[in-house]
């Protein structure tokens, strides 16, 4: 009699673990928020629902099985998007065993972007109201600002990011952190973006389209270069100006997957694309969908947007 209650619920408990695995092997996942790169969206530590149909259920294995999606459907500009690693220490590490990053895109395949040299998007475009950027301010103000951003609330969290070289500090807020920021300062320190004190020298940058030929210059050649060889599996290099593919030298390139441009919120976290260049189709996985394990009170189930 014992051994057929030990039975029950070695069953009982074989049958869960069977249905969580095929819940998040086929419908959703979780990942924690390792950085402070997507403040105020998502905070350091939280756990996040991601939906695996949200861009359609990319097939176990796709190093092994090749890459295939059941139901598939576009990605929407905006969306904050969890995804493999496109440039892992080894090369050689299966698109499914890579580690994940978490960053809002901001760029669809045949999207046309704004950068600078730093490859940051340009144009003082709004991506989310939690898109943050760098301000300078005098370093003989830090008392005051201390000061405001206490009764603000924004302390402890929000640290000093740099320091310019003639002795400014450097913060990061928000769209809404700064508006309030300015309202407390009430004009008593001159707040600028970073921004406008360095060059801000823009090109346009193409992101791929599948089978849509992307023409070479001499601002995107390397760009272009380091996703030929990571994800298209091709020789290349850059001699000058000049974009060499399997050894010869090429104006324009057609590539076989759609790509993406990804953006942290915060301009001082380099886990997105200025880091790692264009994601490829093959690496997304989902979509945030709810917060299930908040940082802070009351975001519990909040919708991730």
């Amino acid at each position: 009699m014992r051994n057929g209650r030990w039975l029950v619920w070695l069953k009982a408990i074989g049958g869960a673990l069977v249905a969580v695995l095929l819940v998040k092997t086929l419908f959703v996942t979780s990942c924690f928020i390792p950085s402070s790169g997507m403040e105020n969206s998502l905070y350091q530590g939280e756990g996040v629902l991601v939906g695996k149909w949200s861009y359609g259920l990319r097939l176990p294995f796709p190093s092994l099985l090749g890459y295939h999606r059941l139901g598939a459907s576009p990605v929407e500009r905006g969306d904050i998007v969890l995804f493999n690693n496109p440039n892992p220490a080894n090369p050689e590490t299966g698109i499914e065993w890579r580690e994940v990053f978490i960053s809002r895109c901001v760029g669809l395949p045949g999207d046309t972007l704004s950068l600078n040299r730093a490859l940051t998007v340009t144009g003082n475009q709004a991506l989310s109201p939690d898109s943050k950027a760098l301000y300078v301010y005098p370093s003989s103000s830090e008392d005051l600002m201390q000061a405001v951003l206490e009764t603000l609330g924004l302390l402890p969290g929000n640290t000093l990011v740099s320091y310019t070289s003639d002795g400014g500090y450097v913060r990061s807020f928000s769209h809404y952190e700064f508006y309030l920021v300015s309202q407390k300062l009430e004009g008593r320190i001159p707040v600028v973006p970073l921004d406008s004190r360095i060059s801000q020298e823009t090109h346009p940058f193409v992101v791929p389209r599948k089978q849509v030929p992307v023409k070479v210059y001499p601002w995107n050649a390397v760009l272009l270069c380091n996703t030929i060889v990571r994800h298209e599996h091709k020789q290349a290099g850059v001699q000058g100006d000049t974009l060499y593919v399997e050894g010869r030298p090429v104006g324009e390139y057609t590539f076989s997957k759609d790509y993406y441009w990804m953006a942290s919120n915060d301009p001082v976290n380099l886990s997105d694309s200025r880091l790692f260049g264009f994601v490829p189709e093959d690496h997304l996985i989902g979509r945030a969908l709810r917060i299930w394990y908040p940082a802070r009170k009351g975001r519990f189930l909040q919708r991730v947007q």
